[in-house]
């Protein structure tokens, strides 16, 4: 993590009044964590977006109709996990650089096909979904049930997003 940022995370949370039972460098490790939760949630939603604007062909309709589901849930999703970690004492990221710097989400290349983009949306909530796992982890060993439950949902929505794409393009 760079400096400016753990400097960031560090002087300007209100971490040392929250007394939730939830240790204080559990709390800090689960912080970080939901970061790159809410980092891959904004990549995904962007990504998302794209495929729902730039969509052609015959998967059009069903595709562009999927996405924009697809993209309003996870955006419900990226402003629940913000509130998650002010909740536990931190500050969510705030600039596009932190957010690529917590993502593990990249970019999909420039003019893919429709069956390419639809993909690469699978992927990326796959990936989404092995990600939040290590998150999950994080909160159960800071015995936090409240994230835990969040982040478990979450990879239940991102799993059945997978499976519904993957099912466009069978």
């Amino acid at each position: 993590m760079s400096t400016r940022l753990t400097t960031v995370l560090n002087t300007q949370s209100d971490e040392s009044t929250v007394n939730n039972g939830v240790v204080r460098g559990d709390r800090k490790a689960l912080s970080i964590k939901l970061s790159e939760a809410l980092a891959d949630s904004y990549m995904l939603n962007i990504k998302t977006q794209i495929v729902h604007w730039n969509i052609s062909g015959p998967l059009f309709h069903a595709v562009h109709q999927l996405t924009e589901e697809q993209y309003q849930d996870i955006n419900e999703a990226i402003d629940i996990i913000a509130e998650r970690i002010r909740a536990i004492g931190f500050l969510a990221p705030a600039t596009l650089g932190q957010l690529r710097h917590y993502s593990s989400i990249k970019d999909a290349e420039d003019d893919l096909g429709a069956i390419d983009m639809v993909k690469d949306l699978v992927e990326a909530n796959e990936l989404i979904s092995k990600n939040l796992r290590f998150a999950v982890e994080a909160a159960e060993i800071a015995k936090d049930v409240s994230t835990a439950d969040l982040l478990t949902s979450r990879i239940g929505q991102h799993e059945k997003f997978a499976w519904m794409l993957r099912s466009l393009i069978s």
